[in-house]
Order: C-alpha cells, then sequence, then structure tokens
C-alpha cells in the first residue's frame, strides 16, 4: 500500500469523503455534520492522508487538523483526528493503524501535545482501533458533545523514544585504538 499525503479537496479523498458520509447515514441517521475546510488539514497545522492499492485506487483516508482551547471543550495543543475511513474491501489489513501512527508521528512534530477523536457507540471497531492505540476516554468535545452516542477519546502525544546511543548526553564508547566502521 502507499500511504501519501493529499489535500482534503483532492478528488480521491472527495470519493472516499463520500463513502464514509454514506456509512455514518447508514449507522447514525445522517452524515457528519462537522463544519472542515481543506485548508484545517494544511501543514504544519494538519494533515490528511490517502492510501492507495497496488492499481492506484484510494482505500483509505484520515488526517488531523490544529485545535486549540475553545468553548467546544478543545484544549490547546490538541490535533484532532478526522475521516478515518477503509473502504470495506480494504478491511482487516491494518491500514487504518498505518495511517493513524502516521498521523500521530506528523502532529508530534508539528508540535501538537495531544491527539483527540470524536467517535459513536454505532463504530464499535473504530474504537476498538483506538483504545488499542493507547487513546483514553475524555470529556465530551466537538459538535457531537451533547450526544448520548458520542464517544470522546485522547493520547498524549510524547517526544518518539531516544535510544541511548542517540541521547545527546550519552558519551560516545568508543575505543581509543578502535577503527571507525562503514556505514552500509
Amino acid at each position: 500500500m502507499n500511504i501519501q499525503p493529499v489535500r482534503y479537496d483532492h478528488p480521491d479523498a472527495l470519493k472516499l469523503d463520500e463513502e464514509v458520509q454514506a456509512e455514518y447515514a447508514v449507522r447514525y441517521g445522517e452524515g457528519d455534520l462537522t463544519p472542515m475546510d481543506a485548508a484545517h488539514f494544511d501543514p504544519p497545522h494538519g494533515l490528511y492522508l490517502m492510501a492507495y492499492d497496488p492499481d492506484g485506487t484510494p482505500v483509505a483516508t484520515g488526517g488531523w487538523r490544529s485545535q486549540e482551547r475553545s468553548d467546544e471543550g478543545y484544549e490547546d495543543g490538541d490535533a484532532e483526528i478526522k475521516r478515518m475511513f477503509v473502504v470495506r474491501a480494504a478491511r482487516g489489513r491494518g491500514l487504518a493503524r498505518r495511517i493513524l501512527a502516521a498521523l500521530e508521528d506528523s502532529a508530534r512534530e508539528a508540535g501538537r501535545v495531544r491527539m483527540v477523536l470524536e467517535t459513536g457507540t454505532e463504530q464499535p471497531e473504530a474504537i476498538e482501533l483506538y483504545t488499542s492505540s493507547g487513546y483514553t476516554p475524555v470529556p465530551k468535545f466537538g459538535l457531537y458533545r451533547f450526544e448520548e452516542s458520542s464517544r470522546c477519546y485522547a493520547k498524549l502525544l510524547t517526544a518518539a523514544p531516544v535510544e541511548p546511543s542517540m541521547s545527546p548526553t550519552a558519551s560516545p564508547s568508543v575505543e581509543p585504538s578502535a577503527k571507525p566502521s562503514a556505514r552500509p
């Protein structure tokens, strides 16, 4: 699978957005009404990813956008996950988990403090993905914060672990007579 950044208004993103909206309508009676704009996902304030299968067909999406403290319940430094979706034919291949990890890395690199997301009780597979990826329930936020079926989750974004040999405070352990090895 090829995962690459695209704009939220890219034709492939719009195609999959139509599919996820149709799925929301089946599960909840209507699509997601959260206001979104393609510019919300432009780096460095966001990122939108598209996964393509080997023949170039778009099969999965996901994005994050910056949020700051607001009356809707966001906190300063939040990166909100939006439009995580895998087409039915591509489910069960780990695509959502790969996209989620890439989104977390991107948000961390952009200086975001916490990943947040809103899902619902009619998406148990999404809840399983997020909880198995270290997300924990938090007070509700966003457009659906007053809906009974809404579930909100968050995960703190910490710096990527530094290996001891790469630590800026670690001193090199090279013997004076040792010759440097060639790197492949």
